[in-house]
């Protein structure tokens, strides 16, 4: 691996796994080069909060990491456009605003794609958690509609998929709201611990969240599960997990055969030891580390440790592992969560407490100077 002292690094997405980049950035000083961020947001928003403003319990400001202070402390070249195609031989990235950067090391953290009308199909009701920039906003636009009751249907049994359906069975603005979730055919929860299913199960059940275990679709402007019509509904809301973009695979990087980049233990991509991609985006081929907010936080401080090396033309050493990091805070909207790790689980308020502290620490991670 060999660098320069003027080497280009490009930092295409602001993604969890690059705001990790930044953070380390902005507090131990950039290293050599310039950085470029290619970002057309100008805030990233935190999942992990999202349920909790649904019901309420935040404010929509409260979700938001600004970019510009970190931008400014980070000392990086911002661009605010989206990464529509790379010519990795090149190493030349095309913008969709026409401009073309030139790079020497390329790190890729935009992450997944929502992919809702694809595994449901389609229908204006429904409402796809991916991505969440764009679900935000719609979601700020049909509340402000009439406060009667709703019906809504959740679609995915996984953590997301219930934390929404908790989140819109309490929410401030459609009250009374009736809710379905339905988990697929794999059931509810179905990587956590029984002990973990069982506490949530009970949680649906006492707040009227009704739950169907069967594959849902959307056929003939009717959204069916089990063989049966859900209708009449006003929401359709997806939690069915990310999807791969289709900028990758069209710009040679290899893929697998959902559309993710591969990439190895370090974060590279196969192939391409100059380009690096972690989160949604990323499918590691050395282990299985499933997309999670959690998991590609984690991943920032070891993806900056390695690019750093990368710059000063050394190979990158660090890897992250999953391992002891399947924690999990399930907020059931109604003061409470549910602890899942492992074979455990545990429900209480001050598991609610430790959840609020914890993300809201993150927030303030990047939302307050770097030297405080």
């Amino acid at each position: 691996m060999t660098a320069h002292a003027d080497a280009v690094l490009m930092l295409v997405g602001a993604g969890h796994a690059h705001l990790g980049v930044i953070d380390d950035w902005r507090k131990h000083g950039p290293p050599r080069g310039r950085t470029l961020l290619v970002e057309p947001l100008d805030a990233m928003l935190y999942s992990g909060m999202v349920p909790g403003w649904i019901a309420g319990e935040y404010r929509a400001s409260e979700l938001a990491i600004p970019l510009a202070p970190l931008v400014e402390e980070a000392g990086l070249e911002w661009h605010r456009a989206r990464l529509v195609r790379i010519d990795p031989q090149a190493r030349i990235a095309h913008l969709d605003n026409g401009e073309t950067l030139a790079f020497d090391i390329c790190s890729i953290a935009t992450g997944g794609a929502g992919q809702a009308s694809d595994v449901l199909g389609a229908d204006e009701r429904l409402l796809d958690i991916r991505p969440l920039s764009g679900f935000i906003t719609r979601w700020q636009s049909l509340r402000e509609t009439e406060l009667h009751h709703r019906r809504i249907a959740v679609v995915g049994g996984g953590a997301g998929g219930v934390e929404l359906a908790f989140g819109f069975r309490n929410s401030s603005h459609w009250r009374e709201c009736s809710v379905t979730l339905a988990t697929g055919s794999s059931g509810l929860l179905p990587d956590h611990a029984a002990a973990v299913r069982e506490r949530v199960t009970d949680e649906l059940e006492v707040q009227g969240i009704t739950i169907l275990r069967e594959d849902a679709a959307i056929r003939d402007g009717a959204l069916m599960a089990g063989g049966r019509s859900l209708e009449a509904l006003d929401l359709i809301v997806a939690a069915v997990g990310s999807g791969a973009p289709d900028w990758p695979a069209a710009s040679g990087l290899p893929v697998d055969e959902y559309g993710f980049v591969q990439v190895d233990e370090h974060q590279r991509v196969c192939g391409f030891e100059h380009i690096l991609a972690a989160g949604d985006v990323a499918r590691r081929t050395d282990r299985s580390v499933p997309h999670s907010g959690v998991h590609a936080v984690y991943t920032g401080p070891v993806l900056a440790r390695n690019l750093r090396r990368m710059l000063a033309g050394k190979s990158p050493r660090r890897s992250y592992s999953p391992r002891f990091m399947d924690f999990y805070l399930l907020n059931t909207c109604r003061g409470e969560s549910v602890a899942s790790y492992r074979r455990f689980g545990l429900q209480s308020r001050w598991l609610r407490r430790v959840k609020d502290w914890l993300d809201t620490r993150w927030i303030r991670r990047f939302t307050r100077p770097a030297g405080r």
